[in-house]
């Protein structure tokens, strides 16, 4: 049967996480030859949203959709982008008239294929229900494409688990942005939905979760607002890819992509 091959990248994060996607994607597309390439890049502008600046570049890569989350729309520039870049997604649930899109139909090699971004709501804004919005438009896509795949951007590890339950079967892949950490769990639910609680940040690990780590050590201990600063070192690539069965929307195979790997110390370091 034919299969759908996507690569999904995780939250870029600033120049460190651009330079790094720049110089490693073209390999990629090599070696997973991927029909459909999404990529996170709420944070791909210095930490702050996604400008056309950024948008142009990952396109020129051969990026199909980025996807967005709650700092979208942190600057008016990366706001301003939603308007005019129907590639570019803001999370589908945030109020009517919340300018942007929140999903998109791309026509791929292997025929149609729907890409929803959705933002989670535990320990982040109150918007509207993921699991609801969610629900009402796969039904509308159900007549144009089998293949949906989703960036929920949450918080909460049980609310990204809720949802993967919630939609298995009904969506090819639910695959989970926001905390930057990767998680080992990708895996094919009963129903053959595709799934990953975190896939992890484009970025610099010499940092918390892509943060100049000074700073946010001083938010916790003083709990006052600091400068965000994007961190420079240490810049890993991290993604997953998966594999859909273009006839049932099902997905085949996943794996999560970390590169290069983190060095591993065993033993005494001394």
């Amino acid at each position: 049967m034919p299969s759908l091959n996507t690569l999904f990248i995780g939250d870029i994060i600033g120049k460190p996480g651009m330079s790094l996607v720049q110089m490693w994607l073209p390999s990629l597309i090599q070696k997973y030859k991927p029909d459909l390439i999404i990529a996170n890049g709420e944070n791909a502008s210095d930490g702050k949203g996604c400008t056309v600046k950024e948008g142009k570049t990952l396109f020129d890569l051969g990026v199909h959709v980025i996807t967005g989350g709650n700092h979208t729309w942190d600057k008016h520039q990366s706001q301003d982008y939603l308007k005019e870049e129907p590639r570019s997604l803001r999370p589908f649930n945030y109020p009517k008239g919340s300018h942007g899109n929140g999903y998109i139909v791309i026509n791929t090699p292997k025929g149609k294929a729907a890409v929803i971004s959705l933002q989670g709501r535990t320990f982040m804004a109150a918007i509207d229900c993921p699991f609801r919005t969610a629900e009402w438009l796969i039904q509308k896509l159900n007549t144009e494409t089998k293949i949906v795949i989703i960036d929920f951007h949450a918080e909460a590890t049980a609310e990204k688990m809720a949802l993967a339950n919630f939609l298995d079967g009904k969506v090819s892949a639910v695959i989970g942005t926001h905390t930057h950490i990767q998680t080992s769990d990708e895996r094919i639910l009963p129903g053959g939905t595709g799934y990953i609680t975190d896939v992890g940040m484009s970025g610099p690990y010499d940092s918390v979760i892509g943060m100049k780590s000074v700073a946010a050590i001083n938010r916790f201990l003083y709990q006052t607002p600091q400068k965000y600063e994007t961190a420079e070192n240490e810049v890993h690539l991290a993604g997953v890819f998966f594999k859909t069965d273009t006839e049932s929307g099902k997905t085949t195979e996943i794996e999560s992509i970390l590169f290069p790997e983190f060095v591993k110390k065993t033993g005494n370091n001394n």
